[in-house]
């Protein structure tokens, strides 16, 4: 697998605090069957993971930036056309809702 970002990597030092006993065992376990030590074996975790999460987001969000997103929004605002009456649109609106659900305290 090989990543390529657009931008200067700088190597940075971290602390993980709160690892849990059963989560660092399998990290130290996978390390030993890579044989890579055990900050290694969380850097390919890491990269792994993060590649994974940031390309399953961008799947599923299809990411527009901020300044495009408002440009939308520009373009859009005032466009609607609907031949109700504000009354009549109100109306459409309460009897679509749903009560939501029964929720026991």
């Amino acid at each position: 697998m090989v990543l390529k970002y657009n931008y200067i990597v700088t190597m940075a030092s971290i602390t993980v605090r709160n690892i849990p006993a059963d989560v660092l065992g399998k990290i130290k376990a996978l390390s030993s069957i890579e044989k890579r030590s055990v900050n290694n074996e969380i850097l390919v975790i890491l990269e792994r993971g993060t590649y994974d999460e940031y390309e399953d987001k961008l799947q599923k969000r299809k990411y527009l930036s901020k300044a495009t997103q408002i440009e939308i929004w520009k373009r859009l605002a005032g466009t609607w056309e609907d031949s109700r009456s504000a009354k009549e649109i109100i109306e459409d609106i309460y009897a679509h809702r749903t009560g939501g659900r029964d929720v026991q305290l």
